[in-house]
């Protein structure tokens, strides 16, 4: 008869390498197609061939690049921030209104930065935190309050 291992200690293991991965980034595969879709929403936006979607994906771009940002993973600042949003919300009106989907110059520029910026803590911040702002980000989506930061550890 074959002998059975204890349902116990399979939680136990399963439940450690879960968290080992949890402090690993991303998959590079995962991240680059996340970061792909993004730079051609980008490039859409820039060329005024974008649509509703492509102006999704860099809203969702630039709320997550914030919360990672918060929790210690790249830099953004407020203006920056409150700017991309002012320009990607004048995206959304002249689309809804005009059907053109587009960023001037100078937004799509400052969209590059923080697509810049999101493509960099794709790479490097753990799955944890980039988890921890994708629930906030649903949260936020949803309604309801983001919630806290979870910040990073300090390395030492």
């Amino acid at each position: 008869m074959a002998k059975l291992i204890p349902l116990q200690r399979n939680t136990r293991a399963a439940r450690t390498r879960k968290n080992r991965t949890l402090l690993l980034p991303m998959p590079k595969a995962t991240t680059d197609d996340l970061a792909l879709r993004v730079h051609i929403a980008l490039d859409a936006m820039r060329r005024g061939q974008g649509n509703v979607h492509a102006a999704q994906t860099l809203t969702q771009a630039m709320i997550l690049s914030g919360f990672l940002a918060e929790a210690g993973y790249g830099e953004a600042t407020f203006e920056q921030m409150r700017r991309a949003e002012a320009d990607i919300s004048e995206a959304f009106d002249r689309g809804r209104d005009t059907g053109e989907w587009r960023l001037d110059h100078d937004a799509a520029g400052r969209f590059a930065d923080i697509v810049s910026t999101y493509d960099f803590q794709l790479r490097r911040a753990p799955l944890s935190a980039i988890a921890d702002a994708s629930d906030r980000l649903d949260r936020f989506r949803a309604g309801e309050p983001a919630g806290p930061v979870t910040r990073k550890r300090a390395s030492g």
